[in-house]
């Protein structure tokens, strides 16, 4: 047995030495606070004991003088109980301090010279053998608690399972404080030996809570696998990696676009394979005449933006009026470079002139010439120009604002009214991104996030002249259309517009899904509560070392009764903590009992036992005749418990108590650890899962209706059940986590990148076209 233990101690100790370093100084101070509040809390009716135990003259036969001390010492303790008091909880919050310093790890010092051995006095010798057997009846009685805290101590520490004597809680350590305490507090030295006798369980307070508290603490350091914290740690990380990926992914796309801008006249081109339906003149096309030092279409005169570009003056094209002035490829004969403000000009010109959504949906042209909605500008405005007309960066911005809108047209989960109010941003949308880069590296870019709520807003199939969301949409492509010279401004206020819309919109909707996520509540509940309740059986059965039918019962039966306390928690405080104690004390029951006094205490706990059990057990409604089986069993079970011969000394008594409940406590601890690494181990799709966040989108692959995106409506509490919405207002369906997760492995489920539909476009241009004769100091995706 002791080779087995030493093997596991070894490997708690492993385990424990990165749990135990992380904020050990933050653990052993609630340590201290924890048996700081016991003894202050209990000591005061220690003190009344204690004055009574020596003013009684009931007792045995003393003689006189004894008893005149007994009555002096009992007095004063009695007038100056408070003093006392202080006294001994300074004395024992001291003496477990320095039990711990003395197991804290130290760094190894030179010796300058040997240092001379000296032998312990026979009276400290004497004392601590006084000691030993006065604090026997409390390790014997504290038994399983002791040696639990000696594996979690050791496992906090980073040490091997600590021997009882190590243990800086045992009872000797505070039974000699008190000692001390009384030496301090009686200034007369024929007294120091009267409080002896009474350090006795009788009269002291009890220490089971304090070692209770203090295993919970360290129980709860480590965070026990299964349980509802844990739980919560798990997801809380996993959605750290998630959110980290994303802002990882973020960063790279951005490093991308700032080597794409910053490509200088060597910018790779954007290969758009945008579809240009219909093939007929756009808006470039439209009659103008030239005014001035600029130009305004006009409905009389052709227009070409070739010649406009080359009669352009000096003043509105590039510096020096050259393309070598620009760093650019020499242009053709005649041709000069425009300038971005001269573009931005010409953009200005050509969106006053464009069709203006309706109510009816269609579109309306501001005078004669106008052509359909549905046509591309982007693509047809760059082709529309002279070769080398453009600088770099503006060919560069044109190409992926082209790509972005491709990316709209032709997602089919988008309703056509919705995409055909996207593309009347085209010209407006160019323009911002020309005045302001950050539209391509700020997600709140108010241009950016008007193209990105429009495309949500079409995943869920917004349209129809009723919806309100759908008319605040055409409220502000109106807005930012006819607005022209009011720039980010327009943008700015469509987007307050739209958002205020859709929140009002979403609360509305909230009472659609009230009924599913009362399920859900429900049910997670139930789960967490089966979950929790599994666990606290597991981590205590399971080694051959509890009596089989015990271990039967509280697998089959007690599961559920741990089940219902977890349920009922919330509205009874206190039955998780009662079911618990009871499956405990049950456990306790039938291990050995090798002394009268462990003996007595069982039967003393026994019919309050059996009570409570037979209590909760009506709460499952187990009736059966499996039940009255089970307590005879259990009876037989603790008589020969208590009919078992006694024949070892008080010391191999002691030693055995502790080994088995030391051997309980390894095993527990080895399988807490066992389901910690289980839990750690979460692939990418539990990253994922755990990483979702409420109003993000995801894709589902439907065998028979293809592809469904679905919107994240709600998330549980505890993160283990989603509900889905497939548009506004529309039916909802929920998943747990589990299925979610198998779903993402399967490739079945997928998120739609949360960023934004700009985002996605954006990431796939430098994926597939920017890295293709990329100049050397542009960075290659």
């Amino acid at each position: 047995m002791m080779g087995a233990r030493n093997q596991s101690g070894q490997g708690v100790q492993q385990s424990g030495k990165t749990a135990g370093n992380r904020s050990r100084p933050e653990l052993l101070n609630s340590l201290m606070d924890i048996v700081t509040r016991h003894v202050n809390e209990h000591m005061m009716a220690t003190t009344t004991g204690i004055v009574g135990a020596l003013l009684d003259a009931t007792g045995p036969a003393i003689g006189t003088r004894t008893m005149f001390q007994r009555v002096k010492s009992g007095n004063l303790l009695k007038e100056n109980s408070y003093a006392f008091l202080h006294l001994a909880c300074t004395e024992v919050c001291d003496a477990v301090k320095r039990e711990l310093d003395a197991l804290a790890p130290a760094p190894v010092k030179r010796v300058a010279a040997p240092v001379a051995l000296s032998l312990v006095p026979m009276e400290e010798m004497d004392h601590r053998l006084a000691f030993d057997s006065i604090s026997r009846p409390f390790d014997v009685a504290h038994a399983d608690a002791l040696a639990t805290l000696n594996v979690r101590v050791g496992y906090m520490l980073g040490r091997d399972v600590l021997r009882m004597s190590q243990n800086p809680f045992r009872p000797q350590v505070i039974l000699l404080a008190l000692q001390k305490a009384w030496v301090e507090f009686e200034p007369d030295e024929a007294g120091h030996q009267l409080i002896q006798p009474l350090l006795k369980p009788g009269l002291l307070f009890d220490f089971a809570p304090m070692y209770e508290a203090l295993s919970l603490a360290l129980m709860r350091k480590g965070v026990l696998p299964g349980s509802v914290d844990a739980l919560k740690i798990q997801k809380t990380d996993n959605a750290a990696a998630a959110r980290a990926a994303r802002a990882s992914g973020k960063a790279a796309l951005s490093r991308q676009l700032q080597a794409f801008f910053g490509g200088g006249d060597a910018a790779p081109a954007i290969d758009a394979d945008i579809p240009m339906i219909p093939l007929i003149p756009d808006l470039l096309s439209l009659p103008s005449t030239q005014q001035g030092s600029g130009w305004r279409p006009s409905a009389a005169a052709g227009f070409d933006p070739a010649q406009a570009v080359a009669a352009r003056p000096a003043g509105g094209f590039a510096a020096g009026g050259t393309a070598a002035a620009a760093g650019a490829a020499p242009l053709p004969p005649g041709v000069q470079q425009l300038s971005s403000a001269g573009l931005n000009n010409l953009l200005g010109e050509l969106q006053k002139r464009m069709p203006q959504p309706t109510a009816g949906g269609t579109s309306t042209a501001a005078g004669a010439g106008a052509v359909p909605h549905n046509v591309f500008y982007l693509p047809r405005l760059k082709q529309s120009l002279p070769q080398g007309s453009l600088s770099r960066g503006d060919e560069g911005t044109i190409d992926l604002l082209s790509r972005i809108f491709e990316t709209v047209f032709l997602d089919d989960s988008i309703p056509g009214e919705i995409r055909e109010l996207i593309q009347f941003l085209q010209i407006p949308v160019l323009r911002a991104a020309l005045n302001d880069k950050n539209f391509f590296f700020e997600d709140a870019h108010p241009a950016r996030r008007m193209i990105d709520l429009l495309s949500r807003m079409g995943w869920e199939q917004r349209k129809g002249a009723d919806d309100p969301v759908f008319q605040a949409m055409q409220r502000g492509v109106d807005r930012i259309g006819r607005d022209a010279g009011s720039g980010e401004r327009a943008f700015a206020d469509a987007v307050a517009d739209l958002e205020a819309s859709i929140a009002a919109d979403e609360t509305a909707a909230e009472s659609v899904i009230a009924e599913p996520i009362a399920r859900a509540l429900k049910q997670e509940k139930t789960a967490t509560a089966a979950r929790s309740a599994k666990n606290a059986v597991s981590m205590r059965i399971g080694a051959g070392e509890v009596v089989a039918v015990v271990e039967a019962f509280l697998e089959n039966k007690w599961t559920s009764v741990l089940t219902v306390a977890y349920t009922v928690e919330d509205d009874k405080p206190g039955a998780v903590a009662n079911a618990t104690r009871t499956m405990d004390d049950l456990l306790w029951s039938v291990k050995p009992k090798v002394t009268h006094e462990q003996r007595k205490a069982l039967i003393g706990k026994l019919p309050g036992l059996l009570a409570t059990l037979n209590k909760w057990l009506d709460v499952i409604k187990w009736q059966d005749a499996d039940r009255l089986q089970f307590f005879a069993e259990l009876a037989e079970c603790h008589a020969s418990i208590v009919r078992a011969p006694l024949d070892l000394s008080p010391e191999r008594q002691l030693e055995i108590a502790v080994e088995v409940a030391q051997a309980d406590a390894i095993r527990r601890i080895e399988k807490e650890d066992a389901a910690a690494a289980q839990e750690e181990q979460a692939d990418e799709a539990v990253i994922t899962v755990d990483g979702l966040e409420r109003g993000m989108w995801l894709e589902f692959v439907q065998p028979d209706a293809g592809v469904r995106k679905v919107k994240l409506a709600w998330v549980s509490p505890l993160r283990t059940l989603f509900i889905f919405s497939a548009g506004a207002r529309q039916e909802a369906f929920s998943l747990s986590a589990e299925s979610l997760a198998q779903s993402c492995r399967d490739g079945k489920a997928r998120v739609i990148e949360d960023s934004g539909v700009v985002a996605r476009a954006l990431a796939q241009a430098m994926e597939g076209g920017a890295a293709n004769d990329a100049p050397p100091g542009a960075l290659r995706a």
